[in-house]
């Protein structure tokens, strides 16, 4: 590869990690208000925290179903088409959401809107498409681009928490809205993947362009067996038990909304350096290795929140060790689908593994919430992840660290 196409290549992928940062830095933050209003919703509304925490689960079995739907619309149109579906979903989730007088149209706004949007502007569309457009260090360039789902968090989600103390709920998700609002002109800058031409006979996953034969070979192979039901307790330990119920769980131990945002925010900076990091050492060391510890290292962290009662101090203690090995999976896991199953299925493939993310975070999303209200504690939802994630664990130190080589991407055309 001569200078200029080095050159244009790094240009494109700089593109690419910026929009999918700042894409999922807004629709994260979307996401992680409902755990910030539910305690409000509560108190105000009168809507319980097991029905707020149903329409979460309702937003994730949503994401279930657009999740391999989004990965293989991000294979067939690329990246721009796939941010611009998303975005207008979660503008119009979050429009819907700040006019909400009754419970249903929560679950309309959040649930099925919300879901879909969620779904479709997501770690493994950003992942799938920095590897295609720089499969040199996915690990590395994918953790930049996915701590944006950190990094909004971090910086967002204190702001949310702000205008719901000093103005309302509803002026915080209108805020939101008006963020994303800002974003939709620039998706135009994102490069046009070229079509790929199909190959004359399919010989293996990556070498297919049907979507029904494509899900066929995928679940007929052993690695991704091993990704899928890691990533499924994945998502119950991480979205459906921390997204969903940490702020409620810190408004429970009688912290305000502020400080436990603050919390939130430190747990999202902590995460932002350690996607960067872990997506660093991933291009460096054993891979299955550093995932398999990922999951045991986060469920022993559960440990510290049985024990928090009413330390702060406990509760920031948690926000940094979690922090560190909380979304820090999603480099590791998208390198390994590009090395072990290919990048031509990669967003289809890493579609199917955010399906069971999500099916595993809506059980964890709605557990949490039945537990609270039957028991008035969250002890049975945080010591049923210390088993899963170690679970998990071990299913990733099964995976073979086989080196191969990675597949031809897809080039861009220079047309805007």
């Amino acid at each position: 590869m001569n200078d200029t196409s080095e050159s244009k290549t790094l240009h494109r992928a700089i593109i690419v990690v910026a929009m999918g940062f700042l894409a999922l830095a807004l629709v994260f933050s979307a996401r992680a208000a409902l755990g910030l209003a539910m305690p409000i919703w509560e108190s105000e509304l009168g809507w319980s925290r097991g029905y707020v925490s149903n329409v979460a689960a309702v937003a994730l079995l949503i994401m279930a179903i657009a999740s391999p739907i989004s990965g293989f619309i991000l294979d067939r149109k690329g990246l721009r088409f796939t941010l611009l579906l998303g975005l207008i979903a979660v503008f119009t989730s979050c429009v819907v959401i700040s006019m909400a007088n009754s419970a249903w149209v929560l679950l309309i706004g959040f649930g099925v809107i919300g879901g879909v949007g969620f779904g479709i502007i997501a770690t493994h569309v950003v992942a799938s498409a920095v590897a295609r457009a720089y499969p040199k260090n996915v690990g590395f360039a994918s953790g930049i681009a996915t701590s944006g789902s950190s990094a909004g968090q971090f910086l967002i989600v204190p702001l949310i928490a702000f205008i719901f103390a000093s103005f309302s709920w509803r002026w915080g998700f209108v805020g939101i809205a008006a963020g994303i609002a800002c974003l939709i002109p620039f998706v135009w800058w994102v490069p046009r993947d070229k079509p790929i031409k199909a190959p004359k006979k399919a010989s293996s996953v990556n070498d297919t362009t049907d979507l029904k034969s494509s899900i066929k070979k995928l679940f007929s192979t052993p690695v991704f067996h091993l990704l899928f039901w890691s990533y499924l307790i994945c998502g119950y330990t991480t979205t459906g038990v921390i997204e969903t119920h940490l702020m409620p769980f810190a408004s429970f131990c009688g912290f305000k909304p502020i400080p436990s945002a603050a919390a939130y925010g430190l747990l999202s900076a902590v995460n932002l350096l350690g996607m960067i990091g872990i997506g660093w050492l991933t291009d460096k060391m054993n891979r299955p290795l550093l995932l398999g510890c990922i999951y045991i290292i986060r469920g022993l962290t559960f440990w510290i929140l049985l024990n928090v009662g009413t330390s702060y101090e406990t509760l920031l203690l948690f926000a940094v060790i979690f922090g560190v090995v909380d979304y820090s999976t999603v480099p590791v896991t998208a390198s390994l689908v590009a090395s072990h199953i290919g990048l031509k299925v990669m967003g289809l493939t890493m579609g199917l593994l955010s399906a069971g993310h999500s099916i595993g975070a809506a059980i964890a999303a709605s557990l949490g919430g039945y537990f609270f209200d039957k028991d008035a504690t969250y002890d049975l939802i945080w010591m049923s992840s210390i088993a899963l994630a170690i679970i998990a664990g071990v299913l990733a130190f099964l995976i073979k660290e086989t080196p191969s080589a990675v597949p031809k991407v897809p080039t861009f055309s220079t047309s805007s």
